[in-house]
């Protein structure tokens, strides 16, 4: 699955998903994750209008989101991702820290002076007890990997400093200003544009010393990121790449060269939506309100 893409020669020259390479050819591991439901995935399903209502800005899970977190948990410790993960990198937002703690952090948090937190208690409106940041691997946060920027509040970002004190252990020092300047009322950052970033996170992930990372992000960013790939494989193939991830879905892949001979199907994806809840990305909105308006509207 090549990257056709002019400009990324860095990147590796093929992406499988689900497999479990054999070592001959494995270059390095990635475990690609949704966030869990939002609140802005409820309200958002009914009518597209309220991804454009400041209620949602920066929208937090609800509790079904939660359930789904737990659940997800649950089948990385089963699984046995959880101690094969070096690295979580999660996008800046609100509902994608809350289930990347959820889901990696640590056990339930027993106040002490010399460990710090990944998540204090009702953080992000949660209700939950705080999270602990022993026995788990290191997080941080890295703006690359963020949903489709601008006009929807719910993917406008809150200040840095305020999330470093809701999440006191999480890493956020890869990002540059406090407060979010990235994002603009006016100006919806174009596929082309979410794509071309994508692709820029991809080459920086590739300078990682780990050897296997989970990411935490976005519907609407890993469907046009991954659409990048696959353009030389079977359209089947290229379909299962570019489907939209359900919330908390988990998919496993790797990156690795021409020379990897043989495969075998993951025993670590995780379908995602358990429980079932609504979960309409906002970035559907664009193309939906596209199919609608017609190209000149």
């Amino acid at each position: 699955m090549q990257n056709s893409s002019p400009g990324h020669s860095r990147l590796p020259s093929f992406l499988a998903f689900a497999r479990n390479s054999r070592h001959c050819g494995l270059l390095k591991p990635y475990i690609q994750v949704r966030h869990a439901q939002g609140i802005h995935n409820v309200e958002g399903d009914k009518n597209y209008k309220a991804y454009l209502s400041p209620e949602y800005f920066d929208a937090h899970l609800t509790p079904l989101g939660w359930q789904q977190v737990d659940n997800l948990r649950k089948h990385v410790h089963a699984s046995g991702l959880s101690k094969r993960v070096d690295l979580v990198i999660t996008s800046p937002l609100i509902r994608t820290i809350q289930t990347a703690v959820g889901v990696f952090g640590g056990e339930g948090y027993t106040d002490r002076m010399d460990v710090l937190p990944l998540m204090l208690a009702n953080a992000g409106n949660s209700s939950r007890a705080a999270i602990s940041s022993l026995n788990c691997p290191p997080l941080i946060a890295v703006e690359l990997c963020r949903e489709h920027l601008g006009v929807h509040p719910c993917d406008k970002r809150r200040s840095i400093s305020e999330y470093q004190f809701l999440f006191p252990a999480i890493d956020f020092s890869l990002i540059e200003s406090d407060e979010d300047i990235l994002w603009k009322a006016d100006i919806r950052e174009t596929t082309e544009e979410v794509a071309a970033r994508g692709l820029k996170f991809m080459n920086w992930l590739w300078t990682r010393p780990e050897k296997e990372i989970a990411i935490v992000t976005h519907s609407g960013f890993l469907f046009h990121t991954l659409s990048s790939f696959g353009n030389d494989c079977h359209p089947l193939v290229k379909k299962e790449i570019c489907k939209h991830f359900a919330n908390c879905e988990l998919r496993s892949m790797v990156i690795v060269d021409r020379s990897m001979t043989g495969s075998d199907a993951s025993t670590t994806n995780y379908p995602g939506k358990i429980p079932a809840g609504l979960d309409r990305p906002s970035d559907v909105v664009d193309e939906n309100k596209l199919e609608k308006e017609g190209p000149d509207s």
